[in-house]
């Protein structure tokens, strides 16, 4: 008798973590696509674009071939103390086996329900969120950076920075035995890119003065669709990361809801209070602000936590944002989107809320034991998040530096004067609003006149 799936595998909890994953990648493409296509100068449009899909395609390739494993496979050697749980032995996944084989994380087995889909589905869905991550890092060198450049520097970045914090939070490593929590990425995700946006930005150089005048979007209802699917897609991003459809995947979904409109709200209060128009941009900043505070806490706060989360999240990322931008060594380096504070300070700030703010009775797993904050009396779990948030950002920084130096001895990092002169046109051979009206096909360029533009009508075709 035949059978639709093997006996380990729930159609109801593979259905959702594929769908999980998919609302991840739809907050890349086309999420981040059209935003930053959006929210740059119109010479820079393409160019922001193309960035982003050749990143979320490089990532894919690296993680099959020998990332994913580093993530979340084996430790790379026992016997060696801390470095056994370091990172993990690298090795692709496309074998049958493999991919239709039962989904595991080695080192989390004996923490968590065994998952109920195949490893194919666990893949990809880790996927879409190491793709993420580079892509927001893009957002702080916008303008600059060289394409030929970023494509190697994405894929060495994601080889052996991403992989080495998810092994130490996620999969098993170091900072999760130590009891360091992470729902879904507010260290290894959002303060990663942060830190590591604002060290790119650093090394490359800023942008053109003028750029840096008139920063001007070209396109904001762009920017608008952009943000939407980033606020949709995010129940994906936090909703999937229980890899059950269970109770916390729920409650995850409304907390991530309910601290981005708070979020978003305080935010607007802020801009009336400075004296400032509660622009879209400005707004989008909050909404973002919210998304990445919720992350690493998600599951493990109930909503009280959640609006609390965006109260204080966003009140520290707007006052970073909008005042210590002014303080070096912040105002020496040209972080285009501000990328250092809305996901940077944002996700650290998320990460210490939740050592606040964890309620143990807010239960991932049934018959599994809770996380307690500093609220419920526990102060060991903010200890070992903060922990966990330095070893982020020394990692990362140091990281990205000598990852960036590297590449720069091969290729330069930083755009020709010339092509930053141009923009789009002469990197990559055509711009966001071609304003090229012969292309009509009309003689003369148009409608009703003569070839070479005559000011008499073209007659009437009879």
């Amino acid at each position: 008798m035949l059978h639709a799936y093997p006996s380990w595998l729930s159609a109801g909890d593979n259905a959702w973590q594929l769908t999980a994953a998919t609302f991840v990648g739809l907050m890349s493409v086309p999420g981040l696509v059209v935003l930053y296509g959006g929210v740059m100068q119109k010479r820079w449009s393409i160019n922001s674009m193309m960035l982003t899909f050749a990143a979320f395609a490089i990532v894919l390739i690296v993680w099959v071939l020998w990332a994913f494993k580093m993530g979340f496979g084996h430790p790379i050697g026992h016997g060696l103390g801390f470095f056994s749980t370091f990172i993990g032995k690298p090795g692709d996944i496309l074998s049958h086996s493999q991919e239709q084989g039962r989904a595991n994380i080695p080192l989390l087995s004996g923490g968590m329900p065994s998952f109920r889909f195949p490893e194919s589905s666990l893949a990809y869905f880790q996927f879409v969120f190491a793709a993420i991550t580079p892509i927001l890092m893009l957002g702080s060198v916008l303008g600059r950076v060289n394409f030929k450049a970023w494509v190697p520097f994405v894929a060495l970045w994601t080889t052996f920075i991403y992989t080495v914090n998810a092994f130490l939070i996620w999969g098993g490593g170091f900072f999760a035995h130590k009891g360091a929590i992470d729902f879904s990425g507010g260290y290894v995700i959002h303060l990663s890119a942060g830190v590591s946006g604002f060290v790119a930005a650093a090394v490359i150089g800023p942008r053109l003065q003028r750029d840096r005048e008139i920063d001007a979007p070209n396109n904001v209802a762009m920017v608008a669709v952009g943000a939407g699917l980033l606020w949709l897609g995010w129940n994906g991003f936090n909703g999937g990361d229980p890899y059950f459809a269970g109770a916390s995947a729920s409650a995850a979904v409304l907390n991530t809801n309910l601290c981005t409109a708070v979020a978003f709200l305080i935010w607007v209060g802020w801009d009336y209070i400075t004296g400032r128009k509660p622009g879209l941009i400005s707004g989008v900043n909050g909404m973002i602000t919210g998304l990445v505070v919720i992350t690493p806490a998600a599951g493990f706060v109930n909503g009280w936590g959640a609006i609390a989360l965006g109260v204080i999240g966003s009140t520290i990322v707007y006052f970073a944002l909008n005042y210590l931008s002014r303080l070096r060594p912040f105002r020496n380096v040209d972080d285009t989107l501000g990328v250092i504070y809305t996901h940077g300070f944002a996700g650290l700030t998320g990460g210490l809320l939740t050592g606040v703010f964890a309620d143990q009775r807010m239960i991932v797993y049934p018959g599994a034991a809770g996380f307690k904050g500093v609220i419920h009396g526990n102060f060991t779990l903010l200890k070992w998040q903060a922990l966990a948030g330095l070893w982020v950002i020394a990692f990362s920084g140091v990281g990205t530096f000598i990852l960036l130096k590297v590449v720069g001895l091969f290729v330069p990092l930083r755009m020709s004067e010339e092509n930053m002169e141009i923009g789009d046109t002469a990197e990559h051979g055509h711009e966001v609003y071609p304003s090229d009206v012969p292309s009509l096909g009309f003689p003369g360029g148009v409608p009703g006149l003569p070839a070479g533009g005559a000011s008499e009508p073209a007659p009437s075709p009879a």
